[in-house]
């Protein structure tokens, strides 16, 4: 595998860097490394990182008037031993209702697939998923690592109106909806868990290279905890993960 990446102008004030179009973890962390360092030498000249599945996204403040220039210094950049950099990253475990009342595509799934109800919470909630990037809606998060039984195609015809905390799998994706949004996943659960909240200093909780981790919980939990998050009694719990 070339994790080598390649560059190009993206307008008048922005750079593309890509990697191979995989979703890689590993190309994860070394774009992630690669934008620490970038920060710590060009943050004067860059206003803004945007991070995708295989692609970092430069946006500085002034038109980039010699793109050759720029592009050599980061490749240069990029050519140094930055391996040792540390971003701590965290594992943060999701309460997740798969009661069919809001795992509305359930029974739906299961007569596209050979598996039971049962089967695809079991295989949703067995896995550890990498969030890659967030994006779409502020708090959602793109997660990595869905079991390969749970593909299953969006639905021809998107919903209006996806309720706040419905996880849902797309295509090769899962992830949670963090507001009510129109949207054309396939529902299997729901979580009392704010993934935005404006009032906090870090709106979102996750960030690129976190880990998540779905742990079934019954209707009268959910509720429970529903209660105690609108109280702001609720903590979500989280381990700092080591390399």
């Amino acid at each position: 595998m070339d994790k080598i990446p390649s560059y190009k102008p993206f307008g008048k004030q922005a750079i593309l860097i890509e990697w191979h179009q995989d979703i890689d973890a590993h190309v994860l962390e070394d774009m992630l490394r690669f934008k620490e360092e970038i920060q710590k030498e060009r943050t004067h000249l860059i206003v803004d990182f945007i991070v995708g599945y295989h692609s970092l996204t430069l946006k500085y403040k002034e038109n980039i008037f010699n793109y050759t220039d720029e592009i050599e210094i980061l490749q240069s950049i990029y050519k140094k031993d930055f391996t040792a950099i540390k971003t701590p990253h965290f594992l943060w475990e999701i309460p997740v209702c798969y009661n069919l009342e809001f795992g509305v595509d359930l029974e739906e799934m299961t007569l596209k697939s050979r598996l039971s109800i049962q089967e695809i919470i079991s295989h949703h909630s067995a896995k550890i998923y990498t969030v890659f990037f967030i994006g779409f809606l502020p708090g959602f998060l793109y997660l990595g690592g869905l079991d390969s039984d749970l593909f299953f195609d969006r639905k021809p015809t998107p919903r209006l109106k996806v309720p706040k905390g419905s996880v849902a799998i797309g295509g090769q994706q899962t992830g949670v909806y963090p507001s009510s949004s129109a949207g054309g996943w396939n529902l299997i659960g729901k979580t009392p868990i704010n993934f935005f909240d404006v009032t906090k200093q870090q709106p979102c909780f996750a960030a690129a290279g976190d880990k998540i981790k779905f742990t079934p919980i019954s209707l009268g939990e959910f509720h429970e905890l529903e209660k105690e998050v609108a109280e702001n009694k609720y903590s979500i719990s989280k381990t700092l993960l080591h390399d």
